[in-house]
């Protein structure tokens, strides 16, 4: 266990964070004060240069949770007489999908099982059969089950039918390598809490400044207007309305030392490191895992529920709390499951820490084995 109050995180974000990131915010700021839009200015830039992205491409910054900005973006950048197709495989990509109903705009969907990646032939498809679809939508990595999107092959075939993408980058971004000069997109969006590994509270959106110049007027919200958001931006620096200057100055940390860390590549790397240890461990256990290896990303791996009748998730949840490791509940209509995610400020000594938690609450609470009951 930690050596202090705070567990350790093994979900798909808010993530731990270092101890260089926590004391980031011991200061105040002036939302106006020169340093500080220095500081938001710089944000930007490394997100558009971790994207290869700076010379075709704006970072548009948002308060709030990644939705918020996954909100903003479809609602700047989907015209009111546009429509939408989203390509659905969980709970993320559903939510798009909500949004634009909420927003009352035309659009259809692809939707396959939570660990089933789209077949880019039933896009081509579609966008063939449907001249009136506008923008096409797709979550990178689809945290439901954990599962890495092909959006290299979606983009190209997007682009090829002369159609804007939109990307939910959101647990992918910072760790599994995007590059706008080789994958077509005019919008992706992150968040600070995620494979960045900075605090809860900001989102961004990597927008195609060609795109973001026709979008005057096209937003349904005052605060959720990136058109608006970016020019008052291009004029002074400063945000419209009050800033989450501490989870900037904490993300500004964040991003040196993912940078000193080897940047995408050195992220990865670490990540990839825990998902192995992590899905190897767990299987010794008896657990499964709902992914291939070719589908998984190092994201946060989904486990089947155990078919031993003493195991409780509940139980088991509160249980590897209290040992200072917490994970997540499933989310999949294919299979009970749970999930226990690979990011964050961890490392092979906090995954074979999580293993061990693991392994003593099985004995405590009397689970034999792991393994879900099509194994047993």
């Amino acid at each position: 266990m930690k050596s202090d109050a705070d567990p350790w995180l093994l979900t798909p974000g808010p993530l731990s964070t270092t101890l260089e990131t926590k004391k980031a915010m011991l200061h105040d700021w002036g939302s106006r004060d020169s340093k500080f839009i220095k500081i938001n200015t710089q944000v930007c830039n490394a997100l558009l240069d971790i994207a290869n992205a700076a010379q075709t491409h704006v970072c548009v910054p948002l308060q709030g949770s990644g939705t918020f900005v996954v909100e903003a973006t479809i609602g700047t950048l989907l015209p009111r007489h546009g429509k939408a197709l989203v390509v659905v495989n969980g709970a993320y990509g559903r939510r798009m999908l909500k949004i634009i109903e909420v927003m009352g705009r035309a659009c259809v969907t692809l939707e396959t099982p939570e660990d089933t990646p789209p077949a880019v032939a039933d896009i081509d498809t579609i966008l063939t059969n449907d001249p009136d679809i506008s923008h096409v939508l797709i979550v990178h990595c689809e945290t439901t089950a954990g599962i890495l999107n092909p959006v290299e092959a979606i983009a190209e075939n997007v682009a090829k039918h002369r159609r804007k993408l939109i990307i939910d980058a959101m647990s992918a971004f910072g760790a599994i390598a995007i590059d706008a000069a080789q994958v077509s997109f005019d919008a992706l969006m992150a968040s600070s809490n995620k494979c960045l590994e900075g605090i809860p509270g900001l989102g961004f959106s990597i927008i195609r400044k060609a795109t973001l110049e026709a979008c005057e007027g096209n937003a349904h919200s005052l605060s959720l207007d990136l058109y608006d958001q970016w020019r008052a931006m291009e004029g002074n620096g400063q945000w419209r309305f009050t800033p989450p200057i501490h989870v900037i100055v904490a993300f500004h940390k964040a991003i040196e030392q993912f940078t000193a860390a080897g940047g995408v590549a050195g992220r990865y790397k670490r990540y990839a490191a825990n998902c192995r240890l992590l899905i190897d461990g767990m299987s010794e256990l008896g657990f499964q895992s709902l992914l291939s290896h070719n589908l998984q990303a190092p994201i946060i791996v989904t486990f089947k529920m155990p078919a031993d009748p003493v195991f409780n998730f509940e139980i088991f949840y509160d249980k590897l709390k209290d040992r200072g490791y917490v994970i997540y509940p499933g989310k999949l209509t294919v299979a009970p499951s749970f999930r226990i995610g690979c990011i964050g400020n961890l490392g092979v000594i906090e995954i074979q820490g999580a293993l061990a938690a693991v392994a003593a609450v099985m004995t405590d609470m009397g689970v034999a084995n792991g393994a879900p009951s099509e194994v047993l």
